[in-house]
C-alpha cells in the first residue's frame, strides 16, 4: 500500500520550520523505511560538567600520572573511566 506524501513545504528560516515539524506528523511527508543510517564523523558528543570530590591525595596522584603521560588530568579521568566501563 503505497501511500502519497504531501510536498514538504519551503521554510524562511529555521524557527518557523521548527514550528511546523512539532505540529506536522512526519510520516505524512517522508517515507521512513526508505531511511538510511548516517554518519557524522565530524560530530563532538555533547559534554556534560560535574563536580567530583576527590581525596587530595587521590588527586595529586591523578595529576602526577597525568603529567607523566603528557595528557590533561580530565582528559586522563575520562579515558580511565571509559576503560573501565568497556571491562565489565
Amino acid at each position: 500500500m503505497n501511500k502519497q506524501l504531501k510536498p514538504i513545504p519551503k521554510f524562511s528560516n529555521e524557527a518557523e520550520e521548527q514550528v511546523f515539524w512539532s505540529k506536522e506528523d512526519s510520516t505524512d511527508y517522508l517515507d521512513w523505511t526508505k531511511a538510511q543510517k548516517v554518519v557524522l564523523p565530524n560530530l563532538k558528543p555533547t559534554t556534560k560538567t560535574i563536580s567530583l570530590r576527590l581525596p587530595q591525595h587521590l588527586l595529586d596522584s591523578i595529576k602526577a600520572a597525568a603529567n607523566s603521560r603528557d595528557v590533561p588530568y580530565q582528559s586522563l579521568i575520562k579515558v580511565w573511566l571509559q576503560e573501565k566501563l568497556h571491562s565489565h
